[in-house]
């Protein structure tokens, strides 16, 4: 049996086809689609558009603490009719200013610290959501570079495996081999047309979801530079990215949940307490009229007034001692949610710890099997010109070998992805560490 001399550079064009696949005319990196997506994602957008009016909000609880000042005016006309006085109108105008600062109101200075605190919240509330966008698009990245790398496979598989059906074709018509040649060859290569087809599918379903998430078309992610070194992105042990947690976003939102429950408890026992305020006030009056003698005389007058008033509650018929005992069963609700973030935080660090580090040693694995798949294909591709192997031996090896590819590239982009939701996890996720990736890309 002899195969065509043509099979060793045949794998290399194939080998050259597929990266030039993989490499487009016009890419963007991880970095410019992650810039584009930050205004243009909803979810973001949203968050962004509530941190901003949370700040509104708490600017707005400032002025309890701030004078209150109002201008008051009016106008009226009375007319009278009496036995002894007749008929008397009063016409009278009156306008005047006054003024109230509070002194001392302890639920009104529980109310303004939990508004600053509501900043925090939505603070913590905007860095989750930046970091889920940015999780998000690395992961839509690198599933269109992992759909092109798996077509760019079945489309190479698909190439070697006609070409030895060609070849069992020219054996058996020379007589040198058995129509099971051809049988099995034809087999593969419908396999393999299948599995182009489907390929082709998803590489477009992923393209969709990358353009839906960037809001542009025609989007082409800039593939891994050749050859690849991925960074050690576990190096730490476990318990060093668990301490990290402890201002994770989930985490920090928790605990100022907390601290905002103890003010809630703070301003309802405030409903014991007295309030004092100082209040002014300044007006004028004018009256005319065959009436005004008898109210005051005609013409201006003017009055001014200023002091303080205390106010002092004595029974609310229970509702502030009730008030108090919800708030601090609300207040333990929230030291358990706090407690509860933590724990959950700490277990999804560890767990996606472990799987970037299972990952890593995967990639290693795949690397070793891809030169091992490499050499074999090539020892079987020999025996088979020899004699000694069949086939299907031939086909068995090409499978193997661009399935082997196909498993590292994808491993490779889960690694990455992966070592991005580790420090989300973490919460010390940051662009630098898109950038960091950006640096791993093609030029």
């Amino acid at each position: 049996m002899k195969l065509s001399t043509a099979r060793k550079p045949l794998l290399v064009s194939v080998l050259a086809a597929l990266a030039a696949l993989a490499v487009p005319a016009h890419a963007q990196s991880l970095r410019e689609l992650y810039d584009a997506a930050r205004s243009y994602d909803a979810g973001y957008l949203a968050a962004q558009a509530q941190a901003q009016a949370t700040q509104f909000r708490a600017a707005q609880s400032e002025s309890l603490l701030r004078p209150n000042v109002g201008l008051s005016a009016g106008a009226a006309q009375s007319v009278s009719d009496t036995p002894l006085a007749g008929t008397r109108n009063l016409t009278a105008a009156t306008v005047g200013v006054s003024a109230v600062q509070p002194l001392i109101n302890r639920a009104n200075s529980a109310a303004v610290d939990q508004a600053r605190k509501s900043l925090e919240v939505v603070e913590a509330d905007l860095a989750s959501a930046e970091q889920d966008l940015m999780v998000r698009v690395a992961q839509a990245y690198f599933d269109v570079l992992g759909a092109v790398d798996t077509l760019a496979t079945a489309q190479a598989n698909k190439t070697a495996i006609s070409e030895q059906l060609a070849s069992a074709k020219r054996n058996f018509e020379v007589g040198t081999a058995t129509i099971t040649d051809t049988r099995e060859a034809q087999a593969r290569f419908d396999l393999a047309s299948a599995q182009e087809i489907a390929a082709d599918n998803d590489l477009r379903t992923k393209r969709i979801a990358l353009d839906q998430l960037i809001g542009k078309t025609g989007i082409e992610p800039t593939p891994l530079a050749q050859p690849v070194v991925l960074p050690n992105l576990a190096s730490d042990d476990v318990e060093g990215w668990v301490a990290k947690t402890a201002d994770a976003p989930l985490v920090r939102k928790a605990r100022v949940g907390y601290e905002i429950a103890k003010l809630e408890t703070r301003r309802a026992d405030a409903g014991h307490s007295p309030t004092l305020d100082l209040e002014g006030s300044m007006g004028s009056a004018h009256n005319s009229g065959s009436a005004a003698v008898s109210s005051g005389g005609k013409g201006v007058s003017s009055n001014a007034r200023i002091g303080l008033t205390l106010r002092m509650p004595l029974y609310s018929g229970g509702a502030i001692d009730n008030r108090v005992k919800e708030t601090v069963a609300l207040e333990e609700k929230s030291r358990n949610d706090l407690d509860t973030a933590r724990r959950a935080v700490a277990q999804a660090t560890r767990q996606v710890y472990f799987g970037v580090q299972s990952g890593q040693a995967q990639v290693l694995a795949f690397e070793a099997a891809e030169s091992s798949s490499k050499l074999a294909l090539e020892a079987t591709q020999t025996g088979y010109r020899v004699g000694v192997r069949v086939n299907l031996d031939v086909l068995n090896a090409q499978t193997q070998l661009y399935s082997t590819q196909r498993d590292l590239a994808k491993a490779r982009y889960d690694v990455l992805v992966n070592g991005l939701r580790l420090r989300q996890a973490a919460g010390v996720l940051s662009v630098g560490d898109l950038d960091t990736i950006n640096g791993l890309l093609g030029r």
